[in-house]
């Protein structure tokens, strides 16, 4: 016997509806799969020292090792262990904080153009278009070389050029919702505007914003690795773009350099690439039927409904 949620959402057995739909997240392939990834990336991102106990900066060791029981990825060209670089590598990725920034400033964005529309939305969206031409590698470049590499400076140079593709996707969500009728019922009972965007279209428009955010994520990484990998960034920290920079004189001797650290970011990026592939398909009503779970906008099945 299906169980039959109440007005407050849940089940006429106690449990929440949201709990069988997090069970049932596994059943997508791609969700599933770069779930499974990310949650080993993370856990090696937070805690490396966990999974090796070699300092990554630790010269002295004997340079150009290939794999072995001691040194499982090989050791670089000035002696170091490169398992313990790789591993601290992630943690030293900043595209999680860069796509964080990015988004609260494209959300901000994109919300106050689709709500008030008019020259603020103009105003906005060219500021959107001026910043999406700009060649963000070359943006990078100039700005790391006047304030350095730090990691914080890579970081607020990828989220001030990252968040027009947020700002663009919450905008015209804002403008299709705000005239669907239950935004045209709340403002008919007085709803003001931020009132309006806060209950009722920012809510509705957090799907699209979730799909993307993965693809954010990765694209923020792959711009970190490609500034560490020319030579932008701090030495002191570890970085997989860093480490493929080395293996260029080394390529033919050393194969190990570029193809560990290579491999680490192909699969983290993949990886994210396949999660926002499983959340588009939860997202979408049309696909989503085709899954147990069904869509993620609230609309309910007529089984769920028996």
């Amino acid at each position: 016997m299906a169980d039959v949620a109440d007005a407050q959402g849940r089940s006429t057995h106690g449990r929440r509806p949201w709990g069988r739909r997090g069970r049932l997240l596994w059943q997508i392939p791609d969700l599933a799969a770069g779930g499974m990834v990310m949650v080993v990336a993370c856990t090696v991102a937070l805690f490396p020292q966990a999974v090796t106990s070699a300092d990554p900066m630790r010269t002295g060791g004997v340079p150009l090792q290939p794999p072995s029981h001691a040194h499982p990825l090989g050791t670089d060209d000035l002696g170091r262990d490169l398992w313990s670089n790789v591993a601290f590598g992630a943690h030293g990725q900043g595209g999680a904080g860069a796509t964080a920034l990015a988004t609260v400033a494209g959300v901000a964005v994109g919300a106050a153009a689709g709500l008030y529309g008019g020259w603020w939305d103009e105003g906005l969206m060219r500021g959107a278009e001026f910043v999406q031409v700009i060649p963000r590698l070359l943006v990078a470049l100039l700005l790391v070389a006047l304030f350095g590499g730090d990691l914080l400076i890579l970081v607020a140079v990828i989220a001030l050029t990252g968040w027009p593709m947020t700002a663009r996707l919450v905008r015209g969500e804002v403008l299709a919702l705000r005239e669907r009728d239950f935004a045209l019922a709340a403002r008919a009972l007085g709803a003001s505007g931020w009132r309006l965007l806060w209950r009722h279209l920012l809510p509705n428009a957090f799907p699209a914003v979730l799909v993307g955010l993965p693809i954010q994520v990765g694209r923020a990484i792959l711009i970190e690795s490609g500034l560490t990998f020319l030579g932008v960034g701090d030495p002191g920290v570890p970085s997989w773009g860093k480490v493929m920079q080395s293996a260029q004189a080394y390529m033919r001797e050393a194969w190990w350099l570029a193809v560990f650290p290579g491999i680490a970011l192909t699969v983290t990026v993949l990886a994210l690439y396949l999660i926002a592939e499983g959340l588009h398909t939860l997202t979408t009503p049309t696909l989503a039927r085709q899954h147990p779970l069904g869509p993620w906008r609230g609309e309910r099945r007529p089984a769920d409904a028996a």
